[in-house]
């Protein structure tokens, strides 16, 4: 059979990812807004579909779609007893462990809400969390006991505790708790409960809040209805091609939507099964993936390249991980992690917990988040914004622009309110306010609504999207558009570097922001200060490369494996405030180096 025209295969690509979105559409369509069908109807009809089947792994533990269910049920009866009624909104405090699935499922049977808090949060942070759900009861894992022990809580929120044998807290602070909810639990009845416990609860109504990753300020709580729940997990199951036969790696938190949606809602719904981690490790995620016969995993952040960090071993591309699934991976991370462990299918994708639109790379393009074959068929679209004013460029009829063939546009997503359609729906959040600063108005015609993501994309010719940056991150310099994101990428795989953010920082006397790189080395690796100066100045144009760097002992992380910046940026290259070696770049000399008044003066004054 002789082969088609590159134009041809172009175009049969183009057709086969539109079909498989076609699918994914046909899939997740029948969640209509009304429909008598939530995430505890799903949870009973896989334990049934599957019922022997391998549900949850969690270190020697095993758990069927049964005997999973019946745990599930065990908590439900014993919240009911309680008092806890459809329509109460339920914190839950804990880390990856089975306790998390059991407590979470367990209150979608009475039909109450839960209200996913982060597990490294304490005082401020934890009062607004506690205060914008309207949370006044909350399920503590033993390991989260000292948050609430620093943390001034309102006098009338009922707190109950449920044990953590590997990690017992200090026994001062069980005097928070009130009960203890796991020996409630022991005793309870293990059939499904009473369907009249949800009675009148619809897949438009709220499952759960998930806070956003807070990368600066206080975090939102998103609205989640038990529809957008269903539809990720049906609609993955189909573009992932998800069969009972995987196992999907579950390291990522759970108080996030990337584990408690994507994974936990696609494991569900094909009857999959989900190795649980507490937390990432680098040293375990192999053996972990050969122990339980992994075919699917998902990433975040720098993820991928701490595990491309580790020592080479001849076993690399022994192994049952056939794919991945995620966002933030540079393309030469990509590239290496192709070479080193096997041709895994990778789907970068974009999007967010709360957005109304997304992407997805389904055909393996290198560093490309997605392709949007036909734009008439999504509510995507990308919008011209103006770095250096923070505004979106009007035309003479007031209306926005699009973006052009490469040019970095706000991705956003028009709002569909048709009745009873979920799909195009912006949920927002608990605050209206909040809400209200994420919609865009007559965008491109009187009276229509679209969800502002706050991120920069870019499109090609051929419709693949690619990520730009955060709009925020993005900073000017020498008159010049830096993006943080394409710095990162052409950085990231210097020697020895474990963890790499890049941020801009103002300068006195200067206009704009200059780049300024915090690097974490792997344990035993040396700063080599011109051979990062040569790296840069070959890979970036010479605004773009970081006229500043900081050498940091560790990352400064959101527990989703987010970088932060916010303090960071506070810091800048002051000298005075920060205990970490700093360099600033000397081009006369090609090289970096230690940061003094004179260094200061001599590349500034230049």
């Amino acid at each position: 059979m002789s082969a088609l025209p590159i134009t041809s295969i172009g175009a049969v690509l183009r057709e086969q990812t539109q079909s498989r979105l076609d699918q994914r559409t046909a899939a997740t369509t029948r969640f209509t807004a009304s429909l008598p069908y939530t995430t505890a109807d799903r949870v009973e009809e896989s334990a049934a579909r599957y019922a022997t089947r391998p549900a949850l792994y969690f270190g020697e533990q095993r758990w069927t779609y049964a005997e999973f269910n019946q745990c599930v049920n065990q908590v439900a009866h014993a919240l009911y007893a309680l008092g806890v009624r459809k329509g109460d909104v339920v914190a839950l405090a804990m880390e990856n462990r089975p306790a998390f699935f059991f407590a979470w499922f367990g209150l979608a049977k009475i039909g109450a809400v839960a209200a996913f808090l982060n597990t490294h949060v304490s005082g401020k942070a934890l009062q607004h969390a506690l205060a914008v759900t309207a949370a006044r009861t909350v399920v503590v894992g033993e390991e989260c006991l000292q948050n609430f022990s620093g943390t001034e809580l309102p006098s009338d929120l009922c707190c109950w505790i449920w044990p953590d044998a590997e990690r017992p807290a200090d026994p001062s602070h069980h005097t928070l708790c009130k009960l203890n909810l796991q020996e409630k639990v022991a005793g309870a009845p293990r059939e499904n409960p009473p369907a009249e416990w949800r009675a009148g609860l619809v897949a438009g109504d709220t499952a759960q809040y998930i806070f956003t990753s807070g990368t600066t300020g206080l975090p939102k709580a998103a609205i989640i209805s038990h529809a957008r729940w269903l539809m990720a997990g049906e609609g993955m199951r189909v573009v992932w091609e998800i069969a009972s036969d995987d196992c999907f790696y579950c390291f990522l938190p759970l108080y996030h939507g990337a584990a408690s949606m994507s994974a936990t809602s696609t494991a569900l719904a094909a009857g999959a099964s989900l190795a649980l981690r507490r937390k990432f490790s680098r040293s375990e995620f192999w053996n972990d993936v050969r122990r339980y016969r992994i075919s699917f995993a998902q990433y975040v952040g720098e993820i991928c390249r701490f595990l491309l960090s580790s020592p080479p071993g001849a076993d690399d591309k022994v192994h049952t991980l056939r794919k991945m699934s995620g966002t933030g991976l540079a393309p030469e991370t990509w590239t290496q992690w192709v070479e080193r462990f096997g041709p895994v299918q990778i789907f970068e994708s974009w999007g967010s917990t709360e957005s109304n639109t997304s992407t997805l790379n389904l055909e393996n393009r290198v560093g490309s988040c997605g392709r949007v074959p036909f734009w008439e068929k999504t509510n995507l679209r990308l919008v011209r914004y103006d770095i250096e004013n923070g505004v979106h460029p009007r035309d003479a009829r007031g209306f926005m622009q699009l973006a052009a063939v490469d040019e970095p546009g706000e991705a956003i997503g028009q709002i569909y309110d048709f009745p009873d359609v979920v799909a195009g729906r912006f949920e927002g959040y608990t605050s209206a306010e909040a809400t209200e600063k994420k919609i865009l108005r007559d965008v491109f015609q009187k009276g229509d609504a679209w969800w502002s993501s706050g991120d920069l994309l870019r499109c090609d010719a051929d419709g693949y999207c690619w990520f730009v940056d955060r709009i925020g991150d993005t900073f000017r310099w020498k008159s010049e558009n830096v993006s943080t994101t394409e710095v990162a990428d052409a950085l990231s795989d210097f020697p020895g570097l474990d963890a790499l953010t890049i941020y801009g920082v103002q300068v006195p006397g200067h206009e704009g922001r200059a780049g300024m790189a915090a690097l974490v080395l792997q344990p035993g690796a040396k700063f080599e200060p011109a051979r990062f100066w040569s790296l840069a100045l070959e890979r970036l144009p010479r605004y773009a490369a970081p006229l500043f760097v900081r050498i940091a002992a560790t990352a400064d992380m959101t527990g989703n494996y987010k970088l932060r910046k916010v303090d960071l940026q506070r810091e800048a290259f002051d000298a005075t405030r920060v205990q970490d070696p700093l360099f600033v770049r000397d081009d006369a000399l090609g090289t970096y180096v230690p940061i003094n008044p004179q260094s200061l003066a001599k590349v500034l004054g230049g």
